[in-house]
């Protein structure tokens, strides 16, 4: 074969020089030192940073929505300027989560890591990365070592709350249903107002702005803390055909109701069904709880001058509760009104049963949890510490995030949730399921009030026809990083 000519020497000495220069300006503008008051060399920023090519290349493929569309930025790499990146990630920002400080925190980032590889959530969905950013790495790995390892080795921080965390770890899920192996492990900047999801795991209930090495801190830990699972649920609503819901994004329509057929109806079911389906990583809540978020989330939509960071949140969201007449539930006049016993039963599966059997719902119980983790509204552990002989006399066992099961609590009254929330006294138990089966028939209740992972929604109800919730564990783990 003969020589390549000296002009392709040049072509290809220029494309590897233009690629250099691009890549030392991209170092220089990190600003590692001027931001975080630490001096970083070349190799801090090559730890977290992906070539240049590789981002360029991803990046077009989320943007295009095809995976072919960063082709053209492999056919110019190979350089040995541009080393493979050690400890790859990729960053999601909900600028609207909690305080607001997302987009601060973005900028900051994309300086210190690189602009490709930070995205706000309102521009690159999480599923687009996986199906396309993560899918262009896939495609080339078999040619370009780079592409393999960074696939391999890269990991998701998530800065938002409980439902954005939620949000990217439902997008992932996909590759586990497909045996696209491995699964990016996910790391979290708490950004929301509750971050129980952060706090189980290590990352703490908020993120400490005011420390100048806050954030290179929290980057270290991303890259170098250890894997975790953390068990998932999918839920699945079937409510009577043309009643209008406006669900949170974490359940979609979907066509096929994949719920028990078999089991006795209290209610009626029409002919015409309307199905949504979602996955929840903390826990799920029907009742005045529900209501209250409900509420929060609409007034802080509305007026988002007021949101101006956690506590200010927790404010806001003590008061609406007041105003929600939570505390004056015992004063109704109506009682069909008072308790979730009038709307509601339920059937669960314990663990290693495949039979469904009833639970009596309190009559005193305004809200009831399905609770996956130790932490509920921001860090309360309302199922509390049980004690062995407690534990054993109930048929219960100490409860994991990865033991496959649910903790089923009551809330009374908004006298009993603040002791409860205040940690003076434990929920009311209820039961442990590894699957549960809510049927909820309207009565004299136009709406019920449910949430998952503190995205609330109104459920429209019928005094004909029951809507059916079903819960079951998703049958593989979500990936983890641990903070700690």
């Amino acid at each position: 074969m003969a020589k390549p000519s000296s002009e392709g020497d040049s072509s290809t000495a220029s494309r590897t020089g233009s690629r250099s220069k691009m890549r030392e300006s991209s170092l220089k503008g990190c600003g590692f030192s001027s931001f975080t008051g630490f001096r970083a060399g070349k190799e801090d920023v090559l730890r977290l940073a992906m070539p240049l090519y590789l981002r360029l290349a991803m990046l077009d493929c989320i943007k295009k929505k095809d995976v072919d569309a960063g082709d053209q930025h492999f056919q110019t790499s190979g350089s040995e300027d541009d080393p493979c990146c050690e400890n790859p990630v990729v960053v999601f920002i909900n600028p609207k989560s909690g305080g607001r400080n997302g987009s601060v925190l973005q900028d900051r980032l994309q300086h210190m890591i690189s602009q490709e590889q930070v995205f706000d959530l309102h521009n690159v969905k999480p599923d687009d990365f996986v199906r396309y950013g993560l899918g262009c790495l896939e495609k080339w790995a078999e040619k370009d070592n780079c592409a393999k390892e960074t696939r391999k080795n890269i990991r998701v921080v998530v800065a938002g709350g409980d439902g954005t965390v939620g949000w990217v770890l439902g997008c992932l899920g996909v590759l586990h249903e497909k045996d696209q192996f491995p699964v990016p492990p996910v790391a979290i900047i708490p950004l929301g107002t509750g971050n129980d999801l952060a706090r189980s795991f290590g990352w703490g209930g908020s993120f400490p702005f005011a420390r100048r090495s806050a954030i290179k801190r929290a980057l270290q830990r991303a890259t170098n803390g250890r894997i975790c699972h953390l068990d998932s649920w999918h839920v699945v609503v079937q409510m009577p055909g043309g009643e209008v819901v406006d669900p949170p994004h974490s359940l979609k329509t979907t066509e096929v109701c994949d719920v028990d057929q078999n089991l006795k109806i209290e209610g009626c079911v029409p002919d015409k069904v309307n199905c949504y389906e979602g996955v929840f990583y903390n826990y799920f809540s029907i009742g005045m709880d529900a209501q209250v978020a409900y509420g929060f989330h609409h007034l802080r939509n509305e007026k988002p001058y007021l949101a101006q960071g956690p506590i200010s949140n927790k404010i806001i969201y003590s008061g609406y509760s007041c105003s929600q007449g939570w505390f004056l539930t015992p004063c109704m006049s109506d009682p069909s009104l008072r308790g979730l016993n009038n709307i509601l039963s339920i059937l669960i599966k314990r663990k290693n049963s495949s039979k469904w059997e009833p639970i009596e719902i309190p009559r005193s119980v305004r809200a009831i949890v399905a609770l996956n983790l130790h932490s509920y509204g921001s860090g309360r552990n309302p199922w509390g510490n049980l004690k062995p002989d407690y534990l054993k006399k109930r048929g219960f066992v100490e409860a994991h995030v990865d033991d496959g099961i649910l903790e089923i609590f009551g809330l009374k009254q908004g006298w009993h949730a603040s002791f409860v929330m205040v940690e003076l006294i434990s929920a009311k138990h209820i039961a442990q399921a590894s699957s549960i089966r809510l049927e909820l028939s309207g009565g004299d209740w136009r709406d019920a009030f449910l949430q998952m992972d503190g995205e609330p929604w109104k459920q429209p109800m019928s005094k004909e026809y029951s809507t059916i919730v079903e819960i079951r564990k998703v049958p593989f783990p979500s990936v983890m990083v641990n903070g700690e």
